[in-house]
């Protein structure tokens, strides 16, 4: 069986929308991956920047055939694909982030598994526990659900509906 990892998709540039669907028919026309499942989409404030637009994001769920490394470069391929250029404090039309890929750990300068903020993230744990809510942190040991439930932050996510 192929190992699944569990991705974050997010956008406040642009049609938020139409750009989240985009992202998700080429993850699906990725050889190597199979999109299994995805959550409802959110409206979710920026953290820890300036005023910026929301953001609209989901979480979506992949069979891989490609290595951890592969992944993160097809990942950031359909970024610029879909124009990003733009730091991470900076509003983006997409943003895509591999929170988790299977219980794999990696600490490196370009790729860190599990994603390191995954646990401090309403914007993605609320998302991820709509799909996936028994999934276990490696490290914490913690389920999605229990880490959606012991967070503190006040941010807004509001669950928009199923349709990107």
């Amino acid at each position: 069986m192929s190992p699944r990892a569990f991705i974050s998709l997010g956008s406040n540039l642009g049609d938020r929308r139409a750009a989240c669907r985009e992202a998700l028919r080429r993850l699906s026309d990725t050889p190597g991956l199979r999109l299994l499942r995805r959550s409802g989409l959110y409206q979710t404030e920026p953290v820890g920047t300036g005023p910026m637009p929301d953001f609209f994001n989901l979480a979506a769920e992949l069979d891989t055939a490609l290595s951890p490394h592969k992944l993160l470069d097809a990942c950031q391929g359909i970024e610029r694909a879909l124009g990003r250029t733009a730091g991470h404090l900076e509003p983006r039309p997409m943003d895509i982030d591999i929170l988790l890929y299977g219980d794999e750990v990696v600490e490196e300068p370009t790729l860190r598994l599990p994603h390191p903020r995954l646990h401090e993230r309403r914007f993605v744990l609320a998302p991820l526990s709509e799909i996936a809510p028994e999934l276990r942190h490696p490290i914490l040991g913690r389920t999605v659900r229990e880490m959606l439930d012991l967070l503190q932050d006040g941010a807004r996510v509001a669950r928009l509906g199923d349709e990107c």
